[in-house]
């Protein structure tokens, strides 16, 4: 892996001075106009530079950037707008959330980036594919891998599109001319074309070199997904003569991909990060990643440990640093966040999210440096103990004798809450510590794109909807979800306060002489008020008829009464638990027809706009004003046409 990711990094720059001329940034411009002569791209050194920027480009470009945060985070049931509010528009869906965005500032993602950027990587996967059939090769790295990488990208990138736009134009063939007449493609039709290459990437690809390189696990694993989503309700009009087989196709692609891909011992594994190309970045687990490295041949970086943190730099005692992040805090938790985890026996809140910091800025006779500085208590509804939600030196740190300088609670007799304040426990499944310096936002940790929980959870799903056909037992979905939450549940003889994440990673000369604030310890024993306890605990689900008292509260919540409807919530449930914050929600909630049940129910933005209408995106006026039909502009009667309904 390390040799692939060394070579990644030095001809993915040579592979992208040629695409970046190749493809403009306009969707609409196809002209080829390279710097290298065709003739390079008819070379198995031309097409394994083309290959590994086209891999770039499609899983990787868009982490250095908010697109990901925008598109598959925001304006969902798990996170609400931060303290910052460069990308506000895409949580609140307010009346500037059009075929144009309203522009906050610079940072604010426009409508037609993510368009434009799966298109860009659609026509390199085009020439990719059409390079690699044409070459007289018999190198299996071309005829084979660099094809069925080339097919698996152009479906990745086409299974977003859909997800997000419904009909969107089909281009399978790179053009030398300047093209501007386009139709939409139905659904339907996309998604036949995406499985059909996910298809052939699968027969075409080895498993070696996961989770760097795109694999057959890899290409199986999107197969189920693009299976899964052809059979979810957004798809009902239509999906009915294939929903069966398709659901029968994904659970046997997710058993083989799971038997290759044993879920890691415990769940931190996944995110104690100490160093680019770490053991954290081979697991098992991990089908495939967006690679990162901290090579200072290459700029931008992985950004996304910029954008889930609180602002807690500004707070009393402390000062911004390496190890406790650069705060952008573009997007905070949701109550939903706080009360869907069984705080007491599940692991995973506790691992996923950074509840204390150490005290960095000591100022006065009573602080030092290293003392607790800011503290979380995520409690439940019925603990009477707090009279306030914010609470300044009012709450005693055992381990010191003194108070904590800011203390927030999630459940205080004042119900003011958290989600009030631009202070929140922030996630931490993408800090990283092992930047050049505390303000560089280049950061070098992979992001996971595909792991075999969710692969479980993808199986469960396709058992739920098995059962609602009569094909299966609703019970059929309890062993692949019990299986992440038996990982999940607390070990016997495991130290529930322990807590680690990348920013443990930090350097002495990256902190630059300033002190820490990271402390890798929860605060599970303040929120949960038991007795210190190293006994096992567990989480088993023994039947649909006892479901966790967690997902009975989303379930009474949101109404739900047929056992399809309430398996279904509590996937929908796991998911959050286990993928917290890894960019799948969006897709997930549009797909199954949730999005607006639950936005309205527990983001506080999303709450008074949020329309039916939103389980598409708005097609970017910037690609309606180019199209061309007979010759001719669209007329704004056939703009209208070519849009999304309520755009």
């Amino acid at each position: 892996m390390k040799n692939y990711k060394n070579r990644y990094i030095t001809v993915m720059l040579l592979a992208l001075a040629a695409l970046s001329t190749s493809c403009n940034k306009d969707f609409l411009d196809e002209e080829l106009t390279t710097a290298y002569s065709k003739d390079y791209y008819k070379t198995e050194a031309g097409i394994q530079a083309l290959a590994i920027g086209t891999n770039y480009q499609v899983l990787a470009a868009e982490f250095v950037g908010e697109v990901p945060l925008a598109v598959s985070q925001s304006g969902t049931d798990e996170f609400h707008a931060g303290g910052d509010p460069s990308n506000w528009i895409w949580n609140s869906y307010s009346s500037g959330f059009k075929a144009f965005v309203t522009v906050n500032n610079a940072n604010t993602v426009a409508a037609n980036t993510n368009w434009d950027n799966l298109y860009i990587g659609i026509g390199n996967a085009n020439q990719l594919i059409e390079a690699a059939t044409d070459i007289v090769s018999s190198n299996d790295a071309i005829k084979k891998t660099a094809l069925g990488e080339g097919y698996f990208l152009r479906a990745f990138n086409y299974l977003k599109l859909v997800n997000q736009y419904g009909a969107v134009p089909l281009v399978l063939k790179t053009s030398t001319t300047v093209q501007l007449e386009f139709t939409r493609a139905t659904p339907q039709e996309v998604l036949t074309q995406v499985i059909a290459d996910f298809t052939q990437a699968y027969n075409l690809l080895s498993n070696a070199g996961a989770p760097a390189k795109i694999t057959k696990d890899a290409a199986a694993h999107y197969l189920a997904k693009a299976y899964l989503f052809r059979a979810s309700e957004i798809n009902d009009a239509w999906n009915s003569a294939t929903k069966t087989a398709d659901l029968q196709q994904v659970v046997t692609l997710s058993d083989e991909v799971i038997s290759h891909h044993p879920l890691a011992p415990n769940f931190d594994n996944l995110w104690n990060y100490t160093i680019a190309d770490g053991a954290n970045e081979k697991l098992g687990e991990l089908i495939l990643s967006a690679q990162f490295n901290n090579s200072t041949l290459t700029t931008g970086g992985n950004q996304q440990h910029l954008y889930f943190l609180s602002t807690y730099d500004q707070l009393p005692q402390m000062r911004r640093n390496l190890a406790g992040g650069r705060p952008f805090s573009r997007l905070a938790p949701t109550y939903f966040v706080y009360d869907v985890f069984d705080h007491v026996n599940d692991s995973r809140f506790w691992k996923s999210f950074q509840t204390k910091s150490i005290v960095n800025n000591a100022s006065g006779a009573i602080y030092k440096n290293g003392d607790l500085g800011i503290m979380y208590v995520v409690n439940n509804a019925s603990d009477t103990r707090f009279a306030k939600t914010k609470n300044t030196d009012a709450i005693i740190y055992p381990k010191t004798g003194k108070t904590i300088p800011s203390v927030y609670v999630a459940y205080a007799a004042d119900k003011i809450g958290l989600m009030a304040d631009v202070r929140f426990p922030s996630l931490s499944k993408y800090m990283d510590g092992n930047r050049i310096d505390l303000s560089n936002i280049k950061g070098s940790r992979d992001i996971i794109l595909a792991r075999s929980a969710e692969t479980y959870l993808m199986a469960a799903e396709a058992k739920i909807r098995l059962a609602k056909a009569g094909g299966a037992s609703f019970a059929d979905a309890l062993p692949y979800i019990n299986a992440v939450r038996t990982r999940a549940a607390y070990k016997t003889g495991e130290n529930r306060a322990a807590y680690v994440d990348g920013s443990a990673a930090w350097t002495t000369t990256g902190q630059a002489g300033i002190p820490i604030s990271y402390i890798p310890e929860n605060s599970y024993y303040e929120s949960n008020n038991i007795a210190v306890t190293t006994n096992a605990t567990s989480l088993t689900i023994s039947s649909i008829a006892a479901l966790p008292a967690e997902d009975m509260a989303v379930i009474t919540k949101l109404g739900y009464g047929s056992d399809y409807d309430r398996m279904l919530c509590l996937v929908l449930n796991e998911r959050t638990r286990e993928l917290c914050g890894e960019f799948h929600r969006w897709q997930d909630l549009s797909r199954t027809k949730t999005l607006i049940a639950r936005a309205k129910a527990y983001n506080i933005e999303a709450s008074p706009n949020i329309q039916e209408y939103h389980n598409l995106r708005p097609i970017p006026q910037t690609f309606l004003d180019g199209v061309y039909a007979g010759g001719r502009p669209l007329s704004a009667a056939e703009k209208e046409a070519m849009q999304n309904p309520g755009y």
